[in-house]
């Protein structure tokens, strides 16, 4: 026992120690983030120890259930897959510098019009993914236009990280915990708290950075063109009939939400291939395959074997009395998740409350849904595309390090847990 809970400790440590101190390690020409390799060595010593049974995880991963997390894999690589091919397409450069030109050289409209552009894209492909698609651009533009960069990136992981909450497909974690819910329940009950945590974040960055986007934007906006119309097509194409699939699937028998995102991603996959054989551009569908994340697949698979090992002695079932004590389980499930997120990253947290929560309200788990979106604003731990996004910024030479991240991580999160909690509360109790 007491080694399964050191083993457990170990790993979570070993996380965070990584993503502050060593998020990427080099060897030859290959780069690598090391904190999915932690978990994998946790995962494979909880196994060594006789932690949990390999027939035991065998029974996990051949379940019958939605929450399998094969399926969740597929059903995350498979819209992941539509995002980067619709960007490796141009489409959302296309979309910035639409939004960039709509502004007319003022930073306030600007700033507006790129909010909720990010906004609504998150909702319909991934949070992960927008960040990092959009960041590079951000760079790109503010530094030719002379203006301050950091209302537009703090802006963009703020909407990034709170409108991801309203579709189960907008952040990894949604797909985890609310595997088992129905597409449209699931997005009639999250569609109040997500606009007004969005909402009350973009009022905070804006009124945070007044004095930068009263400033004029220097020189002329041009408008980037579509660099692969037929693949751009494509792949918005297969994205709406995802969409819409997804929202009607638990009308129909055996139509499962894992088929229709494995299609939709291995359909543009496939397209891009041949496409790209046909055009002599075979490295251009290699390029897309090659930015999914796939060390999300080891990671999510070592780290539940981790969760199942202290399931087997009992912590599962301690933290569940502990959450579920008192009539406050949304509030108590809301602030658990956030700080469980910055103490594990919303990932591994998620794995966690996903058995925490068996025999838990609905309030309960659409606060941890909630908690695993909000808590990747408060540190750059928190969430995978917090990780990424600060590794990028800083081989971009960008001044925003892990003290000006919880800085303005915890402005946001101040404003946004009340925000979330009462449009949950309305969702749950008065208009449903």
């Amino acid at each position: 026992m007491w080694l399964v809970l050191i083993i457990g400790i170990a790993v979570c440590l070993g996380i965070i120690i990584s993503v502050l101190f060593l998020p990427e390690v080099r060897i030859g020409k290959i780069r690598f983030a090391p904190y999915w390799v932690i978990a994998l060595l946790g995962a494979v010593a909880m196994i060594a120890c006789g932690g949990v049974s390999l027939q035991t995880l065998a029974a996990r991963l051949t379940e019958n259930t939605s929450v399998n997390p094969l399926k969740i894999l597929a059903i995350f690589f498979g819209m992941t897959a539509l995002s980067i091919f619709l960007d490796e397409a141009g489409f959302f450069a296309y979309l910035a510098s639409v939004a960039l030109n709509k502004a007319n050289k003022s930073q306030s409209k600007l700033f507006t019009v790129f909010y909720f552009m990010v906004a609504i894209l998150t909702i319909f492909t991934s949070n992960d993914i927008i960040i990092l698609t959009f960041t590079p651009f951000i760079l790109y533009f503010c530094r030719n236009a002379g203006i301050n960069c950091k209302p537009y990136l703090i802006a963009e992981f703020a909407a990034a990280n709170t409108f991801s909450m309203l579709l189960i497909i907008g952040n990894p974690t949604n797909i985890y915990l609310a595997a088992g819910q129905d597409f449209m329940h699931y997005a009639s009950v999250m569609a109040l708290p997500a606009l007004l945590t969005g909402l009350s974040c973009f009022f905070l960055i804006k009124r945070l950075f007044k004095k930068s986007l009263s400033e004029p934007i220097n020189g002329n906006g041009r408008t980037v063109p579509i660099k692969d119309k037929p693949l751009a097509f494509t792949a918005l194409s297969l994205l709406c009939v995802c969409t819409v699939l997804l929202a009607v699937s638990s009308y129909i028998d055996g139509l499962e939400m894992w088929y229709i995102a494995l299609g939709g991603g291995g359909a543009i996959t496939l397209f891009a291939c041949i496409y790209g054989a046909v055009k002599g551009r075979a490295v251009f569908a290699l390029r897309g395959i090659k930015r999914i994340p796939w060390q999300l697949a080891p990671f999510l698979l070592s780290m539940l074997t981790i969760v199942t090992a202290l399931g087997d002695i009992g912590v599962t079932n301690a933290i569940a009395s502990f959450l579920n004590a008192g009539d406050f389980s949304i509030l108590t499930y809301l602030a658990a998740s956030v700080i469980g997120a910055n103490l594990l990253n919303n990932i591994p947290m998620s794995v966690l409350f996903g058995t925490v929560l068996n025999g838990a309200s609905e309030g309960a788990l659409f606060a941890t849904v909630i908690g695993s979106n909000i808590g990747a604003l408060l540190t750059s731990v928190g969430a995978l595309a917090g990780i990424m996004w600060s590794n990028m910024l800083k081989r971009e030479n960008v001044n925003y390090g892990f003290k000006e991240f919880v800085k303005y991580g915890a402005l946001l999160v101040v404003v946004a847990l009340p925000a979330a909690a009462i449009g949950l509360y309305f969702s749950l109790y008065v208009l449903f």
